[in-house]
C-alpha cells in the first residue's frame, strides 16, 4: 500500500528542458543525468514492490526529513507491523570494486561517496526521530542495487546490501513477515508525509533568461523539436510521436510556467513561445478553456 507516490522532482524536470533548450555544460549535464538516472532507478525498485508486494505493507516513497538541524532522505520506507524498513536506492551501473570500507569506479583509485555511510546516517538519523515523535519502531535499513548491468567485485558479506539477482528473494522475505495494520503503521506514515520537506531546485539551475532559450513545441516522447502540423495533429519527424494541438500547447504552457514563475502567461508569449502555432485565436482559446482568465483586453494573462 503505497501511501506517498513518487514523482520527478521540478529540479530534475527544469534541467531536462534547459539541456533541450539551450544546451548544458559538461558539468551541470553530467550532474543532470546523474540525477535523472537516481530517480530512474527509484522507479525501477517502485516497480518492484508494486508488483511483488503485499497490501499489508505500508510505503512511503522519497521523504526528506529534518531532526535537529540535520536533514536526511530515504529513498522507499516500508513500514511492516513493528519495523521500518528504509531503503537506500542506488542505480549504478558497470563494475565497481568493495576494498577497505570504501566503494572505487572498478579500475580506478578514487572512492565514490559510500551508500553504507548514507545508509547508517539515515538510520541514526530516523532512530532520532521517531524518538522525538514517540514512536516505537525497530529500524532495519537495506542499500538496494536495481541496475541489472552493475557489478561489485569484493562484495562484502552484509545482509543489508540487496543486489539484483537478490531482488525476488528479499521480496519474498518482506512478505513473509507477519503484518497486520492496526492503526500505528498509518499513524507514522501520515506523520513522516506531514513533516517532508519540500527543496526548491531554483538555488541549483544554471543562469538562464527567457530570449536565450529555443523557442518551438518539443514532442513529448523524445524531446526533439517538431516541425510538421496540421489544425489538429502535430507529428515528431524524429520518432513519428503524434499529439494532438491542444495537449501540446498545454504542456509547453505547463513547461513556460515551471521555467518562468514570474512571467505572465499572455496569448503574445505563448506564440511567441510556442513559435509553429500560426493562430493566435486557436492559443486564445486553448487558454481560455484551461486557465483562469485575469483583467481585460491588452492587461489579459492566465493562471
Amino acid at each position: 500500500m503505497s501511501l506517498k507516490p513518487r514523482t520527478q522532482s521540478d529540479l530534475i524536470t527544469l534541467m531536462g528542458y534547459l539541456n533541450t533548450r539551450m544546451g548544458l555544460t559538461e558539468e551541470d549535464l553530467k550532474q543532470y543525468l546523474y540525477w535523472k538516472k537516481g530517480y530512474e532507478g527509484e522507479v525501477a525498485f517502485d516497480n518492484l514492490t508494486a508488483a511483488n508486494l503485499n497490501n499489508e505493507i505500508v510505503i512511503v516513497n522519497d521523504l526528506m526529513l529534518e531532526i535537529n538541524h540535520s536533514k536526511f532522505q530515504i529513498d522507499s520506507t516500508l513500514i511492516i507491523q513493528d519495523t521500518i524498513f528504509p531503503c537506500e536506492v542506488k542505480n549504478y551501473e558497470g563494475n565497481y570494486l568493495y576494498g577497505d570500507g570504501e566503494f572505487y569506479l572498478y579500475g580506478t583509485e578514487k572512492p565514490i561517496t559510500n551508500p553504507l555511510h548514507q545508509v547508517k546516517r539515515s538510520e541514526t538519523l530516523l532512530q532520532q526521530y521517531l524518538k522525538k515523535n514517540g514512536f516505537h519502531f525497530r529500524i532495519v535499513p537495506f542499500l538496494v542495487f536495481v541496475n541489472p548491468k552493475f557489478f561489485l567485485y569484493q562484495a562484502p558479506q552484509n545482509e543489508s546490501i540487496i543486489f539484483p539477482p537478490q531482488h525476488s528473494s528479499f521480496m519474498d522475505k518482506l512478505n513473509s513477515k507477519i503484518s497486520n495494520l492496526n492503526g500505528k503503521q498509518q499513524k507514522l506514515a501520515d506523520k513522516l508525509i506531514s513533516d517532508h520537506k519540500v527543496e526548491s531546485p531554483y538555488p541549483k539551475l544554471p543562469p538562464y533568461e527567457y530570449h536565450s532559450l529555443q523557442k518551438g513545441i518539443t514532442c513529448a516522447k523524445c524531446n526533439s523539436f517538431i516541425n510538421t502540423w496540421n489544425e489538429r495533429i502535430l507529428i515528431c519527424k524524429t520518432c513519428g510521436y503524434e499529439e494532438e494541438v491542444q495537449s501540446a500547447i498545454i504542456r509547453s504552457v505547463e513547461e513556460f510556467k515551471l521555467l518562468f514563475p514570474t512571467l505572465k502567461v499572455t496569448t503574445n508569449i505563448v506564440y511567441d513561445w510556442c513559435k509553429m502555432i500560426a493562430s493566435k485565436k486557436t492559443i486564445r482559446r486553448i487558454l481560455q478553456k484551461h486557465y483562469k482568465t485575469v483583467g481585460c483586453k491588452q492587461w489579459t494573462y492566465y493562471e
